[in-house]
């Protein structure tokens, strides 16, 4: 799963990293926490027509997708995950998984491990890792992307932009921190990802697939449980079970 990441890089570093061509409506501050129900940029290949030629763009999406029938927003704030082996059939992200696949640009990524040690209350410790790139470049998630509105507000309603992480099984170094973890796109996968005119079948056979040692993860501070706490201080490492 995914329900938490780091997004403090400037977003023209973001733009020159990603080649895009048409930058966001906005900057977003700097997030060392990023949580579900918040904006975050989404990078998509779009063409103005059949015959025009595909231009990268960044845009502004609320994480937690809103399936454009949903009648209720709050919906999206459980779907923030996609698994990548169902999304195809599941009528939730069936259309946005054809047509609107994205590319979510991400610092790392945190996961809880539950250990042994218990706490105060005798409950389990659960500690944080930070899970990042090694060689510090930015983490390409795989993402799904749906408009939706409010009918009942009339046909005057902003449309709103929504987003989805796709999940899918955790490789062998990482699975003893969470069976699950992020699908990541190797740059060279970049544009058939993005590429509007793919239905996106097949795709489970070429992405997620991450090398041992090109992802590290260090334990970092259970500060970053409270997704009030935001600073580059969460993303320092620490030993495992100290704050």
């Amino acid at each position: 799963m995914c329900g938490r990441y780091a997004a403090s890089r400037d977003p023209s570093a973001i733009v020159a990293e990603f080649e895009v061509q048409e930058g966001p409506e906005r900057d977003l501050p700097a997030d060392y926490n990023v949580a579900p129900t918040k904006d975050i940029y989404v990078i998509r290949d779009r063409a103005a027509s059949d015959v025009a030629p595909l231009t990268r763009e960044m845009l502004i999406a609320r994480w937690g997708l809103i399936p454009t029938w949903a009648k209720d927003p709050s919906i999206g704030a459980r779907m923030n995950n996609a698994r990548m082996e169902t999304a195809a059939e599941k009528p939730a992200f069936r259309q946005a998984y054809a047509k609107r696949r994205c590319l979510i640009p991400a610092e790392g990524y945190y996961e809880w491990y539950t250990s042994e040690q218990l706490n105060a209350k005798g409950k389990p410790v659960k500690q944080p890792f930070f899970i990042h790139a090694a060689d510090g470049s930015s983490l390409a998630i795989a993402g799904l992307l749906e408009w939706w509105r409010d009918r009942t507000a009339g046909d005057e309603a902003p449309w709103q932009l929504t987003a989805a992480v796709l999940t899918t099984e955790a490789i062998p170094q990482l699975a003893t921190i969470h069976d699950r973890m992020p699908v990541m796109v190797p740059k060279p996968l970049w544009s058939r990802w993005l590429d509007p005119s793919w239905d996106g079948a097949g795709a489970i056979d070429l992405l997620g697939v991450v090398a041992e040692g090109d992802l590290v993860a260090e334990p970092v501070s259970m500060a970053v449980n409270n997704s009030r706490n935001n600073g580059p201080e969460l993303l320092i490492p620490v030993p495992a079970g100290m704050d």
